[in-house]
Order: structure tokens, then sequence, then C-alpha cells
């Protein structure tokens, strides 16, 4: 399965590169994953609902019009599955970090919760849950700035912090490109990029085989 993704905000080269170095370890394999910046018409981080609703207008675009030859399906590289609800207009399937993470644990009767960069994605990615059917905690805030997503070290002081606090059985990471430092078990914060590569692997050696 050959994917391609699109970044949700305007990186330079060395963020990108990193990403593209995280999916490239990620991803069994069975799936690879090409990610592309969407560029400088998109915003530079998703601190308010007028910058989230800004890429998920740039990011539909770009997957309108892309050529799709060659890839199996997109996904969007962020934890609030951008255009989900115009998946049907793509030329390809569109899947989503968060669906497929969320759905996987809860099928297993555990209960979910997450945790997000700042208010306007926590705010975003519950009402896309709920657009799911997917009951689950409303996100805690990390309080961190743009920049912090590249420093797990910062970014995994404020996941132990916040997570003390949570009563589910599994706390969703939710930021796409993330590395967890030393995550804590319980709840277990999971990397939603991580367990939705794997999900697709499984999809992927079974539609072969089928």
């Amino acid at each position: 399965m050959r994917l391609l993704a699109f970044t949700p905000i305007d990186v330079d080269d060395t963020e990108l590169r990193r990403r593209q170095e995280r999916y490239d370890q990620l991803a069994p394999e069975t799936v690879s994953v090409e990610l592309r910046n969407i560029g400088a018409v998109a915003p530079s981080a998703l601190d308010t609902e007028e910058e989230i609703r800004a890429s998920e207008k740039v990011l539909a675009e770009a997957f309108r019009t892309v050529d799709p030859t060659g890839f199996d399906g997109f996904l969007p590289d962020c934890v609030l599955d951008p255009c989900a609800e115009e998946a049907d207009s793509f030329a390809r399937p569109l899947y989503g970090l968060s669906r497929l993470t969320a759905s996987f644990f809860l099928s297993q009767g555990l209960h979910v919760g997450a945790l997000a960069r700042n208010g306007a994605i926590a705010a975003e990615l519950d009402s896309r849950l709920a657009s799911y059917d997917i009951i689950a905690d409303p996100t805690k805030v990390l309080g961190l700035d743009v920049a912090d997503i590249a420093d797990s070290q910062a970014w995994g002081r404020a996941v132990t912090e916040r997570a003390a606090s949570m009563t589910c059985d599994v706390a969703i990471n939710a930021c796409s490109a993330v590395e967890l430092a030393d995550p804590p078990a319980r709840p277990l914060v999971v990397d939603p990029t991580a367990i939705a590569l794997q999900l697709l692997g499984l999809q992927s050696r079974w539609v072969t085989q089928a």
C-alpha cells in the first residue's frame, strides 16, 4: 500500500525530512508513505479555529487536484483527520489517523481520551471523534507551542504531567509528528501515527492475500 500524505501546515525542509523519516521508521513493510509539504498557502501553525479551517480547505484542494497515479490512498499528516467529510470527492480512499486509532481501541472495550497541544486542536479533535460516534473523554490541553512538536523532551514532560489526571484506558497523543519519549503506561499514551500505519499494514496484507 502506497500512501500520499500532505502536512497540515507549511514546514521547512528540515521538518519535512524529520516527518518523512518518522513515517519511514513507523510504517510496516507492506506500507509506504510519501509526505509532501502543503506549502505556503497553508498556515504555519494550528493555533486557532480559523487556522484549522484554512488548513483543511487547502488540504482538500490538494487531495482533490493531485495526480493519484501510483498511490493507493491519501493520508492527511494530522490527527484532526481533516477533509473527512469530503473523502467521497477524492480519487483515492482517505484514511484518518485518529479514526483508525480510536476505533481500534474502542473495539476492544477500552475507554479513550486524548492529549492535544492547544485548546483549538483539542476542541476540533473532540468534534471529529464525535462525528464518528466515538465516545471519548474531553481532550486534555498540553499548553505547548508548534515548535515543541520537534522537541520530544518538552512534549514528553507535558504529556506525563497531564496524563496523570486522566481516567481513560488509552490516551491518544494528538499530534502526528511527535516522537514520544517514555510515554506513560496508565493511561496508555499512544502514537496515533504508529497505530494507524500498523492497522493499514494489516489491511494491506489482507487485501493482497484476498
